[in-house]
């Protein structure tokens, strides 16, 4: 590089590629890293089944956020291959992480499997440095995905419990009944104790459930039950300070998710994969900003949005496999 050249044009011509899970999960990287990385130059940007860059966009980017699938097909194309690659996306890439590296026990792990052995390939025929990098918060047998990965014994990290700043408590509740009915009752009924508790105590609560209808239910069913018994508005935002969902009104008379509107007075929001983007985003800044204290959500969210509770509910352990 000359010494007229500009850094970050210098910089742009190395790629650093965040592998994330889900096409959403992609759009909160990229929105994340952008805010971050902006003010120094650093340009992000999505490359992803949705999202399509032109030669000049992804020339100028330094960090691609992709998914799996997407970043097999670009090494696929280009980079190990035959002919001259080095003007490739693929073969400028010199960090590639890997989030959520666990899910190489999945059905999807193969695609996971190939972009690691064609990088590693990579490496070994340019003869080019490139940092591997693999997270994951629920993986067992780190030191194994480690090997796998080429990592030597001192690029392996665990980070266990004594390194959380706030100390995690996990309760597991059986319930012993058979009946699906009945079974469904105790856990509304637990479910809704903790919820209560932790309210009371003027913190916030996570319920995740298992399937997108069961969180309206579930929003609807502590709400009932509170007036049931006599605690009619319990988990209803404190007045105290004036009306916490003042700023929001606009968007929530605009939501085209009415169930959301229907319960968000009553202090509950909803989160699952069949709201749109907008409606989604609308709910996590309702909870962020605590104008709702219980949040009724499926596994979509616990994929990347980081959202603080004090107390978090996992309602039931049964999940529909349509296989």
């Amino acid at each position: 590089a000359s010494p007229e050249e500009p850094f970050l044009e210098v910089l742009a011509r190395h790629k650093a590629v965040y592998v994330a899970p889900l096409k959403a999960l992609a759009q909160e990287v990229v929105a994340k890293f952008s805010d971050r990385l902006s003010p120094l130059g650093v340009i992000v940007k999505e490359l992803t089944g949705d999202v399509q860059l032109s030669k000049r966009e992804a020339d100028a980017a330094h960090v691609l956020v992709v998914t799996p699938e997407k970043w097999d097909v670009v090494t696929r194309k280009q980079g190990g291959g035959s002919g001259d690659a080095m003007g490739s996306l693929a073969s400028r890439c010199r960090l590639l992480i890997v989030d959520e590296v666990h899910l190489l026990a999945e059905e999807r792990g193969a695609v996971l499997e190939c972009v690691v052995a064609r990088t590693t390939r990579l490496v070994e025929s340019s003869q080019s440095e490139i940092r591997l990098v693999g997270l994951s918060a629920t993986l067992p047998n780190y030191e194994d995905v480690g090997h796998f990965l080429g990592c030597p014994d001192d690029g392996v990290f665990f980070f266990g419990p004594e390194h959380r700043p706030v100390p995690l408590k996990q309760t597991f509740c059986g319930v012993t009944a058979t009946r699906p009915h009945e079974k469904k009752m105790k856990l509304d009924e637990l479910a809704y104790d903790v919820a209560l508790s932790a309210v009371d105590r003027g913190h916030q609560v996570m319920v995740f459930v298992h399937s997108r209808k069961e969180t309206l239910k579930t929003a609807r069913g502590l709400r009932d039950t509170a007036a049931r018994n006599g605690r009619d508005g319990a988990f209803a935002p404190s007045l105290d300070a004036g009306d916490p969902l003042r700023p929001f009104r606009q968007q929530l008379a605009n939501c085209r998710h009415r169930e959301l509107a229907e319960v968000v007075e009553a202090g509950f929001s909803l989160h699952h994969a069949g709201m749109s983007r907008a409606d989604r985003g609308l709910s996590e800044r309702l909870f962020a900003a605590g104008a709702v204290k219980v949040l009724c959500c499926t596994a979509t969210l616990a994929w990347g949005v980081n959202l603080p509770a004090h107390a978090v509910v996992c309602k039931g352990t049964d999940i529909y496999d349509p296989q």
